[in-house]
This record gives structure tokens, sequence and C-alpha cells, in this order.
């Protein structure tokens, strides 16, 4: 009986990793941080290179917000915090 219970709660925690690993990083556009603010913030907190950076900083001035990562929550929180600190608005779906 007891190795069915272990079945079952490995399977729940499979599963909720498997949900958990597609979520986003999403950035918002604001009227108050510079383009070279938001650059410089998603080089150094999500390591995108210069290029991907200010293409997605371009997204976000224009649609209003962009995907700028994607993973795991726990891979995205502490990015997902770094924008914050930075002054910058960011939730993670």
């Amino acid at each position: 009986m007891s190795w069915q219970l272990e079945e079952e709660e490995l399977t729940e925690v499979l599963e909720k990793e498997k949900e958990d690993e597609g979520r986003i990083l999403v950035v918002f556009n604001d009227e108050v941080n510079t383009f070279d603010h938001v650059i410089d913030t998603l080089i150094k907190v999500c390591k995108h290179e210069r290029e991907q950076a200010e293409q997605c900083t371009h997204i976000i001035h224009n649609n209003g917000k962009c995907k700028v990562k994607e993973g795991a929550y726990d891979f995205l929180k502490p990015m997902k915090e770094g924008i914050l600190d930075a002054g910058i608005s960011a939730v993670i779906n």
C-alpha cells in the first residue's frame, strides 16, 4: 500500500514541476525608465546579449510589454526581483 502512495506523490510532484516549467517573465513599459536603463538591466539580470536586450526594450516600448525569459518559476523569480529592484515593472505568468 505505501508504494502506491509514494508513486502517487511522485506523480503529483512531477506534474507540478512540468506545469511550473512553462512560466514566462514579462516586463512592462512605463514613462519613467530610459531605454538604456532597461537594456542594461536585461543584460545584467537576465543575461541577455546587447542586441536581444535592445530588441526586447523596443518591443516593451511599442507593445507595452515583452516576454523576456521563459523557464521554471524558481529560475525566473530572482530575475523578476532584480528587475523590480531596478524600478522596472515585471511579473511571472
